[in-house]
Order: C-alpha cells, then structure tokens, then sequence
C-alpha cells in the first residue's frame, strides 16, 4: 500500500474519531466550566475556553498515542511521554491559531456565518494538524534510529 493510501485509509479515520472525541469533550467542559464554575466575561470567555481547549488536546493526545500511532511509540517512559505531548500541544495551539487566522479572513471575505467560515476553517487546521502529527510528532523512525530511542 503506498504512503498516500496508508494516511488515508488506516491513519486519517483514526484521527478523526479521536477529534471528534476531543470535540466532545472540549464542548462538555466548556459548558461546564462557563455555566458552572465561572461567571461574568474574562470566565466564560476566555478561561472557560483556554481550559476546554487544553482538556481536549489531552484527550486527542492519548487517542493518538495509544491508537492512531501507537506502532510509531517505540520509547514508553514518562518522560518520552511529557516529551512528545508538549510538541503535540504546540502544534495543536500552532493549528488553532491557523483555524482562528483562516475563519477570520474568510468570514471577512465572504461575510458568511461564522459557524459555516468555522468548519471551513476547522479542516484546514484539521489538516495541518493531521500532517504535523503525521510527520513531526509521531513521525516513522527510520530502522536504524530506532536503537537511539532508548539512550538517554
């Protein structure tokens, strides 16, 4: 099966289910935080959101490291772990700020509704997410790194 057919039967399937999870998630503990834990704007709009943001990267993490790319995990420490969820976390930050940059312009452009300019906007990061994943944070090691894995 060549490279392009891997990603896109084995790989992207699996990494849209665990987003959709994330999805869920960020949603459930933005009502729940924004509704139940903090009132007034700077706690329903900004703290809310930054903390369900950040519940649902945790989440998609684990659905990556443990199902998406588990045959790429080929150092299982803790430290191996905090390692590879810190770039993961950057990159999903990276990829929000490219969903906000991309909703924003074509919100402007063609004055549509923000949910519509959203999920435009959500599979273009989604993209660039998936690829990052893809080949930065759980990138193939080629056969004869995989020895150097567990130096250090």
């Amino acid at each position: 099966m060549n490279k392009v057919k891997e990603l896109i039967l084995k790989r992207f399937p699996k990494y849209f289910m665990g987003n959709l999870l994330g999805t869920l998630v960020d949603t459930l503990v933005l009502w729940l935080f924004s509704h139940l834990v903090f009132k007034g704007y700077v706690g329903q709009c900004i703290i809310s959101p930054f903390i369900s943001f950040e519940c649902a990267v945790f989440v998609n993490f684990l659905v990556c490291y443990h199902f998406t790319w588990k045959d790429r995990i080929t150092q299982k420490s803790a430290g191996a772990f905090f390692r590879r969820y810190a770039g993961y976390n950057a990159s999903c930050t990276g990829g929000f700020f490219i969903k906000m940059g991309v909703l924003l312009l074509i919100q402007y452009l063609t004055k549509w509704d923000v949910v519509i300019c959203n999920l435009l906007a959500l599979c273009i990061s989604g993209t660039f997410n998936f690829l990052m994943d893809e080949f930065v944070i759980f990138k193939k090691k080629k056969e004869a790194d995989h020895g150097l894995d567990n130096v250090g």
